[in-house]
């Protein structure tokens, strides 16, 4: 099992009435309106998918609007680790500098892309702006990595390299992503955030395993991947959410952690991945790590 102890998402598209076991998800700050929620300090050469995660941790924390970054007088929190999933964050922007630069139009590179060229950039991003000091990482493993995110994350509190890890799962769509992955699959671009903490002496987890055949457990619900094979139980799944591709795990671990503690079930099991992978999975319980 694992504890979630904040949770948000952001899924610019999705209806303003679309429930997820019993919960109505919060209007989603798309990248164009992102200024609204997190002020206009601080997001000069911010790409979508950056924008989108900033948003939702931004929410996960239960921050005010508009309260902007973290001041220069403000001490870091070295406690605190960020874990990123994202299979697809900057490639728009790396295609558009690898195209410049093959085209001999480096001069067309603005300096605002330079740092968006790292693979890490939603992470650091997140660290910076929320002061953030802790462990910093990036996971792009494919269909399962929102649930490696979570993963990972969970293993550095038991570890004791932080106290506390946000962790960001955020797919932009964009022509690029279409491109790449509509002859496979539907991306329908998003991000979610879940705070894990240390409780209680220690964080709760598991099972969480990797395999081709997920078994389904005592849980009162199931959020499964489209094309999970799932046998008994029950299947609640957003098409919108099934299309996050690698920030589906923590979005779907973001819906779970709101359902038990809103008291709608006592858990809730999330079966991330696909055939092509392989599936990873995890049950959020009621009373688990808080």
């Amino acid at each position: 099992m694992i504890a979630l102890t904040g949770w948000s998402m952001h899924v610019p598209g999705l209806g303003s009435d679309t429930d997820l076991l019993g919960w109505v998800p919060p209007t989603s700050c798309s990248p164009a309106n992102a200024r609204e929620l997190l002020g206009r300090k601080g997001l000069l050469g911010k790409e979508p998918a950056t924008l989108l995660a900033l948003c939702a941790v931004h929410r996960a924390l239960g921050l005010p609007p508009g309260s902007g970054p973290r001041g220069r007088d403000q001490s870091l929190d070295t406690g605190t680790a960020v874990v990123v999933s994202s299979n697809c964050g900057n490639l728009a922007t790396v295609c558009a500098v690898t195209r410049a630069a093959y085209g001999g139009r480096l001069r067309d590179v603005s300096p605002l892309d330079a740092p968006n060229l790292s693979s890490n950039v939603i992470a650091g991003s997140v660290a910076i702006r929320f002061g953030f000091a802790g462990p910093n990482l990036t996971v792009c493993s494919g269909e399962t990595s929102g649930s490696d995110a979570l993963a990972i994350a969970a293993r550095l509190i038991r570890t004791g390299r932080c106290r506390r890890t946000v962790v960001v799962g955020v797919e932009p769509r964009d022509d690029i992503t279409d491109a790449l992955l509509k002859p496979t699959r539907q991306l329908f671009g998003g991000a979610a955030s879940v705070v894990l903490e240390a409780a209680n002496g220690g964080i709760s987890m598991g099972p969480v395993t990797a395999c081709r055949s997920p078994q389904i457990g005592a849980a009162d619900a199931v959020l499964a991947a489209p094309d999970a094979p799932v046998r008994g139980g029950v299947l609640v799944i957003d098409e919108h959410l099934g299309a996050t591709y690698g920030a589906r795990g923590v979005v779907l671990g973001a819906v779970a952690g709101q359902a038990v503690d809103a008291g709608r079930a006592d858990s809730v099991q999330v079966i991330d991945g696909g055939a092509a992978y392989g599936y990873r999975s995890f049950t959020v319980r009621a009373g688990a790590g808080r």
